[in-house]
């Protein structure tokens, strides 16, 4: 499974976690991914989409209509 948004391509960031005594082990920090439904020309789709892309309207859920 890609940790990547489907809209704008963010992904997993690597860096160095420094203790006091100045260790240096290995960290990653992960994107807050979400699954959402939303149309694509026409039909139904699921994407991975973060939260920022979600906020900011660059994507829009679909919500099916009870009939």
């Amino acid at each position: 499974m890609a940790r990547r948004c489907d809209v704008c391509d963010k992904g997993p960031l690597t860096g160095n976690s420094v203790s006091h005594s100045n260790v240096k082990t290995k960290k990653t920090s992960l994107p807050n991914l979400q699954v959402v439904r939303t149309l694509q020309k026409g039909t139904p789709i699921k994407m991975k989409v973060c939260t920022t892309c979600l906020k900011a309207g660059k994507v829009v859920r679909y919500v099916k209509a009870l009939a």
